[in-house]
């Protein structure tokens, strides 16, 4: 069996009657290759959109680790680090390698990690001339590279390759495999370009912890001075990138980051963001972000105007577009930043129960950072096609190679180190569940946000919530008060003390699992009757 380096070296030896293998091409030339193939078309923004098919989330059900001895004891093997044999992993490759030797690649040599003294080299070689461009917008670009030079982690990506789940040991026809040992992804089977990205999120989740680094899945910003650093924690679709790219505040990052002893830093040179019903005057940033070499996946589209309508989502809510962090103006770059003074946890809670901000203990903090509550947007995952209440352990899970605890460890030394302040964010329904009551402003978010960075509502006076005993403030400027207090939302408050209770015994019931914890972080979750 050949190896991966063997293949990196076959790659850029192939004869002239043999497929093209493209190597670092620019932004023009891929979203000429991109069109010419038909893989996707311009905008009238000069954006690249393409559809993903099938497949436009995660298909985490199809994602593998491989069982290698170097690992074996480090990993939580589960539902979420589901294991494969490296036997199956072999095989699976093999079949790469010949459906490579068949194919036009393209291939883009970047970095992961702003911090140099923790930064992956990594390699993607695509199928898709589009995937490229995506790769080449969310990870840092390595002028000073060959395809010479070694690199520390490959993701082969080929959409068009399949399983076969009884020869192969999959669940379905997609595969999404890392090789810790071989220092491999291998993707197959799905066209939906985030399992790139996630998988070295993933990848690098397992590696800086034994590097005493917290990887983290939230954005950050800093204010114009440096100063301020804050997190903003959160599964896709409660806010990460649109609350942190925010006009009076420098972007550091919008989704991945490291907490190592000297700060924080980003993990990609690019942003992914959610943009179903994406609002120019809401969310200007991004909006102008969407211009030439950005990347659209699955916004609705004319035919022949090449104009994008944001708010159809017939294909999918989970539409994205990916671009460079360059195009955020004042952005941090390289994105590397002081301590974050304040934490932000950020939920869209579906059943209207949860205030809108609410500031927490170390405790409560630490219970909540395990819990990682949310409800999961349509289209987010593979079959989701409604709002449905899920708990992802440190607000990412499916990423997470380690068991819980070594993450939650990091977080609670370095807040206890720094001295980081931390909220709970509701960005989702107040006024009755989801279908019943409406989606919390985002002008009001931006508000209570605001008050939460700069220090002002250090000095409001909070009052303990009845259930979840996180504390309220009583009042926030610019922010209606009736609003602060969810159960005043309501028409009929006892109908809001059930489905408080219902909510709470989810938490209780999913913090079961978390039998090794101190009694005070236990203690600090909500209190059923």
């Amino acid at each position: 069996m050949q190896t991966v380096k063997a293949i990196e070296n076959n790659l850029f030896h192939r004869t002239e009657d043999e497929p093209t293998v493209y190597y670092e091409l620019s932004v023009s030339r891929l979203m000429e290759e991109a069109v010419k193939r038909g893989e996707a078309r311009l905008t009238e923004t000069g954006a690249l959109h393409a559809y993903t098919g099938e497949f436009t989330g995660r298909s985490p059900k199809d994602k593998y680790i491989v069982k290698e001895a170097s690992v074996e004891k480090q990993v939580g093997w589960g539902d979420v680090n589901q294991s494969i044999s490296p036997q199956q992993f072999d095989q699976l490759y093999q079949k790469a390698l010949s459906y490579m030797e068949k194919h036009d690649l393209f291939v883009f040599d970047g970095k992961a990690g702003a911090d140099q003294d923790h930064q992956l080299s990594v390699r993607i070689i695509n199928e898709l001339a589009w995937h490229n461009l995506f790769s080449r917008q969310l990870f840092i670009e390595s002028s000073d590279r060959s395809e010479q030079d070694p690199v520390d982690f490959t993701v082969i990506s080929l959409p068009g390759l399949k399983a076969d789940p009884v020869e192969d040991g999959t669940n379905s026809e997609t595969f999404i495999i890392i090789s810790f040992e071989k220092k491999t992804v291998l993707i197959g089977g799905t066209a939906y370009a985030g399992e790139i990205k996630k998988s070295i999120f993933s990848v690098l989740n397992y590696l800086l912890p034994l590097e005493n680094v917290l990887p983290m899945h939230c954005s950050a910003n800093v204010d114009e001075k440096g100063g301020n650093t804050t997190l903003f924690f959160g599964l896709s679709g409660t806010g990460k990138t649109t609350l942190s790219a925010d006009p009076g505040r420098r972007l550091i990052g919008d989704d991945e980051h490291g907490w190592t002893d000297k700060g924080i830093y980003n993990f990609e040179g690019g942003c992914y963001a959610k943009c179903i019903g994406l609002d120019p005057d809401k969310e200007p940033q991004i909006w102008n972000a969407i211009q030439y070499g950005s990347v659209l996946e699955n916004v609705a589209i004319d035919p022949t105007t090449r104009q994008l309508d944001f708010n159809d989502k017939r294909v999918t809510e989970n539409t994205r577009a990916a671009y460079s962090s360059e195009k955020i103006p004042n952005a941090v770059i390289p994105g590397t930043a002081d301590h974050p003074e304040v934490i932000i946890f950020l939920t869209a809670d579906a059943f209207g129960v949860l205030p809108p901000i609410a500031k927490l203990t170390k405790e409560q903090a630490m219970y909540h950072f395990l819990s990682g509550y949310t409800s999961k947007l349509a289209g987010t995952e593979r079959g989701i096609t409604e709002p449905t209440a899920t708990f992802s352990t440190c607000f990412g899970e499916p990423f997470l190679p380690h068991r819980p605890d070594v993450y939650a460890d990091l977080l609670g030394e370095k807040i206890d180190k720094h001295q980081a302040r931390v909220y709970l964010v509701n960005t989702g329904w107040t006024g009755g569940p989801y279908g019943i009551g409406e989606r919390i402003k985002l002008s009001y978010t931006r508000k209570m946000v605001s008050a939460a960075i700069n220090g002002e509502l250090e000095n409001a006076e909070f009052s303990p919530h009845p259930v979840f005993g996180v504390f309220v403030p009583s009042e926030v400027e610019g922010v209606p008060s009736k609003l602060l207090n969810p159960r005043n939302t309501w028409n009929i408050p006892s109908l809001y003390d059930e489905k408080a209770q219902d909510l709470a015994r989810r938490f209780v019931e999913n913090f079961d699992r978390f039998s090794s914890v101190s009694s005070e972080i236990c203690a600090a979750g909500p209190k059923v009757k």
